[in-house]
């Protein structure tokens, strides 16, 4: 599936890890350019699922218009496909208002997506897809990465042991194919000439990174995390495995589950945030649509939101 140049001409695309301080400045940027947020976020299209998905808040969203936020309820899984469907017909809508769309998120499989194409894949394979997830039950999370990186080495070091539901994809796509899921989704850079005119990502210095995100983690908890996560296992119907697999809720949701204290919960939500984080670097940096802007973290959003707009001139 492809999106077409056409429609990202005039688009800016702002990626970068958790915590970077990528609201704050895109606000303000949305504004200077006359611009509506469209939000490339996996998490962020959960409903009810506001504190640890960190999503803009009501006076946020009121300052300026968000899109991609609060589409399907936990319970529903939504694939990368359904993104880009959603996203052409918000981007078409934006234009026709004389506005320009602002990406900003952190999914790097969401920017790859739009900027390249999305492969769709086959038809579900609904029996593996059930030996697996009984086999993984007994076995681990680390034995099914494990069958993945026997057949696709290459998606199974971009997934982490946690992500269950596309570890399965990938060992179902090669299973149905023969051929690995990876190779499937190497669909090449644009020309340079077809590409959007703004595609950067902020790198910041990785100490001051864990710090944001250690604090951040610790104002999630004074805000209410655990309880949300409470309200969102009393959901019927229950939430689905994306949501569960979030990082916050499923350490909080183990606790609850009395798997783990609370302590031990919340130092690994920390540590598998900054676990992500450097994944998503990664992901940012192995793009070659998208330009590095180096922070040294000292930056306020006002200066941040200066930096992007001067490296976009």
């Amino acid at each position: 599936m492809s999106t077409g140049p056409g429609l990202f001409s005039k688009c800016w695309f702002i990626a970068g890890p958790t915590a970077v301080g990528k609201t704050a400045a895109s606000l303000l940027i949305a504004q200077s350019i006359d611009a509506e947020i469209v939000s490339m976020d996996s998490m962020a299209v959960y409903r009810h699922m506001d504190i640890g998905t960190a999503k803009p808040n009501a006076e946020e969203r009121s300052v300026v218009p968000h899109h991609l936020i609060d589409l399907v309820d936990p319970s529903s899984e939504f694939s990368v496909s359904e993104y880009v469907n959603i996203v052409n017909t918000v981007v078409q809508d934006i234009q026709s208002r004389g506005r320009i769309a602002l990406f900003v998120g952190g999914t790097g499989l969401y920017l790859r997506s739009l900027l390249r194409g999305v492969f769709d894949g086959p038809e579900a394979d609904e029996e593996l897809r059930e030996k697996l997830e009984a086999q993984r039950l007994t076995k681990g999370n680390a034995w099914l990465l494990q069958q993945l990186h026997e057949v696709d080495p290459v998606s199974a070091r971009r997934l982490h042991p946690n992500d269950v539901r596309r570890i399965i994809r990938a060992i179902e796509v090669h299973s149905v194919t023969g051929t690995p899921l990876s190779s499937q989704q190497n669909h090449p850079p644009l020309p340079e000439s077809e590409r959007p005119p703004v595609v950067l990502w902020i790198e910041p210095p990785r100490v001051w990174l864990h710090d944001r995100i250690n604090r951040r983690v610790d104002q999630m908890m004074q805000r209410g995390l655990l309880e949300e996560v409470g309200q969102l296992l009393q959901r019927v119907p229950a939430p689905g495995k994306t949501a569960r697999q979030g990082l916050g809720y499923r350490e909080l949701i183990d606790h609850l589950e009395n798997k783990r204290s609370l302590r031990s919960a919340v130092e690994q939500i920390k540590i598998g945030t900054r676990q992500f984080a450097k994944r998503q670097c990664t992901w940012f940096r192995g793009l070659e649509e998208c330009q590095s802007l180096t922070i040294d973290g000292t930056e306020t959003p006002a200066q941040m939101a200066s930096l992007i707009s001067a490296a976009a001139d």
